[in-house]
């Protein structure tokens, strides 16, 4: 039986060779779709899949390919654009960017991170096993 709540997609994400992305987008969460959006092109920054200088599918082209309104991949695209992860170009639409501030970026993970690890002390995890998952999560960027 198929989960018609969760979608996958594959998105080719370059012209010039075969580099797939897969896109998950659970219409069941509480999270905003566009948030999953933004957060899944993060994770396939991290992971390789997505490459300084590539090309994002147009914001109408990925609307149509997931099934959501237009507004919600522009939306998230403006997100990804604002932390520094794409920059828009009007000819090209979306483009993998990163805007290396690393001073910027680890205050934002210390403030992001203080509230995952303040839930997961109230649940009763242990400092190990929060390292041994850090450590596992970081392992699988292939740095």
């Amino acid at each position: 039986m198929f989960d018609y709540s969760v979608i996958r997609v594959i998105l080719k994400i370059s012209q010039n060779k075969e580099a797939l992305m897969i896109i998950e987008i659970d219409f069941n969460s509480d999270e905003a779709i566009y948030v999953q959006l933004c957060n899944q092109i993060i994770l396939g920054i991290a992971t390789s899949q997505f490459r300084e200088g590539e090309q994002l599918p147009s914001v109408r082209q990925l609307a149509e390919t997931i099934g959501i309104n237009m507004h919600t991949v522009n939306k998230a695209y403006s997100i990804l654009q604002q932390e520094g992860f794409v920059k828009i170009d009007r000819r090209r639409g979306a483009i993998i960017a990163i805007d290396i501030n690393k001073l910027k970026a680890l205050s934002e993970a210390q403030s992001e991170l203080a509230v995952v690890l303040a839930r997961a002390i109230c649940k009763g995890i242990s400092r190990e096993e929060i390292h041994g998952l850090v450590d596992k999560l970081y392992d699988t960027y292939g740095y």
